[in-house]
């Protein structure tokens, strides 16, 4: 063995033997040496003042040192600096449908008026966009099911100056069956205290905008189909029974985020509705 064969100068031979430090952030609980005092312990405050951090050992005694090189992470040299501050995420500035964000405002207390919609769906989805802005107005949104009673149901409310209804209809095109209620309850005794609005849409799906499930149109369903058992057969989706077609809705709804994933002709049916009932 030739003891002289190899060349203790070569590489780079000024390396500690732990490496050399390199910068890392002083997060709380981090468990660090200082290598002058053989003091092991957790990182638990940082004083970004006096450039100070303080560590606590396993029998609960704290010293505190100075920020900076001396400092051992599992074994290998670090230069402890303060942790980076992150900035609390920024507030949105507008709500859903657009308006103005009103943050840590409390729910105003319900008015007498009220909105009311055909189905769970469309309570849902005029929630997901409006909800911010009924709560500060509020207005409450209650769901029908259907538009067949809206009359009875209109009886039992009593509408007045101080009790307006807005009702929010589906496929309200001239001759349907819908136009023919609000028709008939416009021209009756409460009247001029309910406004009846709706959207040229078979169903509320068909207000979100296609573009957001993928498609380029909705597809078209005959008559002698029920309108969303067809569309999830067409898609390919479950449909045998009111679950399948509830999955199907929830899908759709997690594709809105905002006003702008809205047909315009829901918008400014819905944006309508809310001005009448709190003017």
């Amino acid at each position: 063995m030739d003891r002289y064969g190899t060349d203790v100068l070569s590489g780079d031979w000024k390396v500690p033997k732990r490496g050399r430090a390199v910068e890392a952030p002083a997060d709380f609980g981090l468990v660090v040496e200082e290598v002058t005092t053989d003091w092991c312990g957790e990182i638990i405050a940082v004083d970004r003042d006096l450039d100070t951090l303080t560590l606590e050992d396993r029998r609960g005694k704290r010293r505190t040192f100075p920020l900076g090189p001396g400092f051992l992470l599992e074994g290998k040299p670090v230069i402890l600096t303060a942790p980076v501050r992150t900035a609390a995420p920024a507030k949105p500035t507008r709500t859903a449908s657009g308006s103005i964000a009103v943050h840590d405002a409390q729910a105003r207390v319900a008015r007498a008026s009220r909105i009311f919609v055909e189905g769970r769906h469309d309570a849902e989805l005029v929630e997901k966009v409006w909800g911010d802005d009924l709560r500060i107005e509020g207005v409450v949104v209650e769901y029908l099911g259907g538009v067949d009673d809206l009359a009875d149901h209109l009886v039992d409310f009593k509408p007045g100056p101080e009790r307006k209804v807005g009702v929010l209809v589906d496929h309200l095109v001239r001759g349907s069956k819908e136009s023919r209620i609000a028709d008939a309850i416009a021209r009756g005794p409460n009247g001029k205290h309910v406004r009846i609005v709706g959207h040229p849409f078979v169903d509320v799906w068909q207000a979100v905008k296609p573009e957001r499930l993928g498609l380029q149109v909705w597809p078209t369903i005959p008559r002698s189909i029920e309108w969303k058992k067809g569309v999830c057969q067409h898609l390919g989706w479950p449909h045998r029974d009111q679950a399948d077609i509830a999955r199907a809705w929830q899908h759709i709804l997690s594709r809105v985020s905002s006003f702008a994933d809205l047909e315009p002709e829901l918008l400014g049916r819905v944006e309508e509705l809310i001005d009448f009932v709190t003017s």
